[in-house]
């Protein structure tokens, strides 16, 4: 897998969760009725705040993991190191489950444990699933999330900028959110191997439930408070 591939997936659900969260503020702050000015200082206070935190997590998460998998592997070394004839025991065993006869998996264990290194993580990944071999950048992960958050989760916040004058600025933001939301939910199909139609539609539902949601409440709420 190239570098660009290994990011891809933190690209494309920063962007995910940035557009719509971000967008569920500035719908919920319209349909309170609040002014120009307030949508746009909400909205992008939201932007940032909530993409640092993703970011933060990502990069918390990602290195919980790194560090899960380190300790797993010196445990298993350590293990081989002490043990070596129950590991090759267990190695011949997974390779006799894959279809290999006793002679040619004892053959095979032999030729392994000349490479201590390949050996461990061989059983790291027959018995744990478990890879050691490729480290993530954490900062890599982490600037891309942020960055993608930021980046599509500004969307929402644009119309209110640049057409503040529009007199349905709202529907602008709706308009151009929507179509942003189909073609980053259309790009989740690169991660999950799902059509590119049926994933932008069910990030455009996702985001318009989401959106429709925060919109009643700020309106509904703006009634209540309206009458007190």
């Amino acid at each position: 897998m190239r570098f660009g591939g290994r990011y891809i997936k933190d690209v494309i659900y920063g962007a995910n969760d940035g557009i719509i969260t971000t967008f569920a503020i500035v719908a919920g702050v319209a349909g309170a009725g609040l002014d120009v000015f307030t949508i746009v200082l909400l909205g992008g206070a939201s932007l940032l705040a909530d993409g640092f935190s993703m970011a933060a997590s990502n990069y918390l998460g990602s290195k919980s993991e790194r560090d899960f998998v380190r300790h797993e592997y010196e445990e298993q070394a350590e293990t081989l190191r002490e043990d070596p004839a129950t590991e090759k025991g267990e190695m011949q065993v997974l390779l006799q489950e894959q279809g290999y006869d006793e002679h040619d998996a004892y053959t095979l264990v032999e030729l392994m444990f000349k490479n201590k290194k390949f050996f461990t993580d061989l059983m790291m990944h027959e018995e744990y699933e478990l890879s050691s071999h490729w480290q993530p950048k954490l900062n890599y992960g982490a600037g891309l999330t942020f960055l993608a958050f930021i980046t599509a989760g500004f969307i929402p916040i644009l119309p209110f900028i640049f057409f503040a004058e529009v007199s349905n600025i709202f529907l602008v933001s709706v308009i151009s959110t929507a179509i942003v939301l189909f073609i980053v939910g259309a790009l989740r199909a690169l991660v999950t191997r799902r059509s590119y139609i049926f994933s932008g539609i069910e990030m455009l539902f996702v985001g318009g439930v989401a959106s429709t949601i925060a919109y009643s409440v700020g309106s509904m709420l703006s009634s209540l408070l309206g009458g007190i």
